[in-house]
């Protein structure tokens, strides 16, 4: 029997490409996906994507969905204290391993599995160290179809938001962004691809530019965001 495991789900390209591997490879048993939405607004925690879109998600991938709602701007304590009552659901459930799509940050790995010592559930990272380079061009390949929907504007401009994730965007790339965006310089919603059994409908609608007060009570350059508008 496979181990049950339970997605880390964002609703992006890193997630939909180690979900596909998981899948691929049929290592575990995915019971389902596991997201985290700001409360204030219902959309998913830093890529700004409707809740209503993350249903549409969940349903073409065919896995149970779990939204767990977070306060906006979470303390690192708020987090730890809501998930890990989740974690203890989950382990309750039979869960035994949480997947995430992480591709090279060693410090947020060291955090996810810190924040699992002792509770019986592991973590695993089913493209830990696929070279993001290849793993971007690999994603368009395999014919997957996503949307950037969040910028961070101190790292690229306006125009970049809303746009596709496809060959033409990675050439325009300033060579300092990571292809894949995993320094957080974007983030993006998949609408399409393989694993889905069918396309998730919306239009663009407006992109704002929202900034956030830092810790140190500074002013962040804030994020574009590219608002999506379920059809």
């Amino acid at each position: 029997m496979k181990t049950g495991a339970l997605f880390n789900w964002s609703g992006g390209k890193d997630s939909t490409l180690a979900l596909y591997q998981v899948l691929k490879d049929n290592t575990y048993k995915v019971e389902g996906l596991l997201t985290t939405l700001n409360k204030k607004f219902n959309r998913i925690s830093m890529h700004g994507v409707r809740s209503a879109l993350l249903d549409q998600q969940a349903k073409s991938l065919g896995f149970p969905l779990q939204k767990v709602l977070l306060p906006e701007m979470a303390d690192m304590e708020t987090y730890s204290s809501i998930m890990s009552k989740v974690t203890t659901e989950m382990k309750k459930k039979g869960i035994t391993v949480f997947l995430f799509g992480d591709l090279f940050l060693e410090d947020i790995r060291e955090y996810r599995e810190k924040q699992l010592q002792d509770t019986g559930i592991t973590a695993d990272f089913p493209i830990w160290h696929y070279p993001t380079q290849q793993a971007a061009v690999d994603f368009i390949k395999l014919g997957f179809k996503a949307v950037l929907t969040s910028v961070d504007a101190s790292k690229l401009d306006r125009s970049f938001a809303g746009r596709e994730f496809d060959a033409s965007l990675l050439s325009d790339l300033p060579n300092y962004i990571d292809p894949c965006g995993e320094n957080g310089e974007f983030h993006t919603f998949v609408y399409d691809g393989p694993i889905f059994n069918f396309p998730i409908k919306f239009k663009k609608g407006e992109t704002i530019h929202k900034k956030y007060n830092l810790e140190d009570d500074t002013i962040s350059s804030g994020f574009y965001f590219t608002d999506l508008i379920p059809e």
